[in-house]
């Protein structure tokens, strides 16, 4: 039977562009989906640029104009990868246009600006996802359901860290992610340890924030410095709803780390430690054990944890970055098909910015904020 197409008009073409084309050229060989995709339009800063990228890609068409996408009928989906501070013109104007959307994360650099978007979109009947597909690892899913089941009894404590070092050189040029419109650590790859507590845990009730600048003025690119204002490193201690009790890191200096966005949770039963750089192995420990065989045993991705077994029949040969974005295609299109619910729309990427609002807030405050 012939599906229906879905096409795709994609702004920018860098890393996380790149990785959401991966994303849907992989979903449709791996999922059984709702729809054909159509990779219809690609837009860059440059004719050259958007060229390159439409023939390396698979695009039929290429821009420098990404309004012009946004409105051509032909389009359904619009999928945001520029950077931060566009997020909220480029999506406003696509929701406008009747288009769903798809963002990468951080939605906007402001609760705010995230608020405007989510609400727009509800009120325009789109659906929206927002770009955090390391909650889309089967052994995330898998945490997720021991903790639910109570296999690890009552959750006592969690620590959560995203740390890279791609920012470790005082040397290093400053970026759209150094001005204050592009957030952050906290914003940047905290988000990340935020979305992922709260997809274990449940809601953060209170935050006790401290974000740090490290390093005070960066090479502008055009022989002089330029002043650093956002964080480099941001720390929160944080109480759960239920009543566990955490910490979270965000850090973008931390050298010699390149994916370390790991979590470790308590429990009175039991407890799990996780590391994204080890990401296909999750590690468990159980007070039922025997005395003198307690350890953590580790727990290897295969079949058994969907949605792997879509990808290999082999445990143990590892699913990769891209194929977590081909994970959360899948889920959206589902979404948009109105099979499934939103797995992370604007909504929610608007909680995320929020909490980290209320930690940066905590940081200046030096005083705990409740969080709604």
């Amino acid at each position: 039977m012939t599906k229906p197409k879905l096409r795709i008009g994609l702004i920018g073409t860098g890393f996380m562009g790149k990785a959401h084309v991966f994303g849907f050229a992989s979903a449709p060989r791996v999922f059984d989906l709702p729809y054909d995709i159509d990779l219809h339009t690609v837009a860059d800063i440059t004719t050259e640029s958007a060229e390159r990228a439409a023939a390396a890609f698979g695009f039929a068409h290429a821009t420098t104009d990404w309004r012009r996408m946004v409105d051509d009928p032909d389009i359904d989906v619009i999928d945001i990868t520029a950077p931060n501070a566009l997020h909220k013109e480029m999506a406003l104007a696509a929701i406008a246009a009747g288009k769903h959307v798809y963002c990468e994360k951080p939605l906007a650099p402001l609760a705010k600006d995230a608020a405007e978007m989510a609400t727009a979109a509800e009120a325009a009947g789109v659906k929206t996802q927002v770009g955090f597909n390391y909650l889309c690892n089967p052994m995330m899913g898998l945490a997720r359901e021991m903790i639910q089941a109570g296999e690890l009894g009552e959750i006592r404590g969690y620590r959560g860290i995203h740390c890279e070092d791609y920012m470790a050189d005082a040397n290093g040029q400053f970026t759209f992610r150094h001005d204050p419109a592009g957030g952050g650590a906290l914003a940047d790859i905290g988000s990340h340890a935020l979305a992922t507590a709260e997809f274990l845990c449940g809601p953060i009730t209170r935050v006790m924030g401290d974000c740090v600048t490290m390093i005070a003025e960066r090479p502008d690119g055009k022989g002089g410095t330029r002043k650093v204002e956002v964080d480099d490193v941001g720390r929160a201690f944080l109480r759960f709803e239920n009543g566990a009790t955490g910490s979270i890191e965000g850090n973008w200096i931390a050298t010699g780390r390149k994916m370390q966005h790991d979590f470790e949770i308590y429990g009175t039963k039991g407890a799990l430690a996780f590391s994204q750089e080890h990401f296909n192995v999750l590690h468990y420990f159980s007070t039922a054990d025997a005395k003198g065989r307690q350890g953590f045993r580790r727990i290897e991705a295969g079949p058994d944890h969907a949605p792997y077994g879509l990808f290999c029949v082999a445990p143990g040969h590892q699913l990769g970055f891209n194929d977590l974005k081909a994970i959360e295609v899948a889920g959206y299109l589902n979404a948009i098909a109105g099979k499934t619910p939103e797995p992370f729309n604007f909504r929610k990427g608007l909680r995320i910015q929020s909490l980290v609002e209320a930690i940066q807030t905590s940081s200046r405050e030096a005083r705990w904020l409740d969080v709604i």
